[in-house]
């Protein structure tokens, strides 16, 4: 992984994640952007357009899952993880999302720190953060 074009194209791919994370205001529609940085438990769940949001929400999965998919691909360069990963992100967009439409439908005070961090999952790369160390151990332990 010495070639300069590989840490070039890496680079920009982290830099596309934060850029959707730094404009996530004007490019998402997402009311619970706002009422999870005040004193959530303490309030009442936002209005919100439930399919408007799921559209969003899953935009936003697809957008970091095809970024993280590509940072995956450049690191190992091997094509069965990549499969591999896309199987992880299939079945955790199933599952979050089930939870998550669980959670904006049937909003109540005491889950609102679970359906937080299960929302986490679904507009955060944090899979990739799962993923990148657990296959590089992987390649190690070969």
């Amino acid at each position: 992984m010495r070639n300069p074009i590989i840490f070039i194209l890496l680079f920009t791919l982290f830099c596309m994640l934060v850029l959707i994370r730094v404009f996530e205001n004007e490019l998402f529609y997402d009311p619970y952007l706002l009422f999870f940085k005040n004193d959530y438990l303490h309030i009442d769940s936002p209005r919100r357009e439930v399919f408007k949001l799921t559209i969003y929400t899953t935009l936003r999965y697809v957008l970091n899952s095809g970024i993280s998919l590509g940072i995956i691909y450049l690191f190992f360069k091997d094509k069965s993880i990549v499969k591999f990963s896309v199987a992880v992100f299939i079945i955790a967009y199933v599952i979050l999302i089930a939870l998550f439409l669980y959670f904006v439908i049937h909003p109540r005070q005491e889950d609102y720190y679970l359906f937080f961090n299960f929302r986490r999952f679904l507009i955060q790369p944090i899979l990739l953060l799962l993923l990148l160390p657990a296959f590089y151990y992987y390649k190690l332990k070969l």
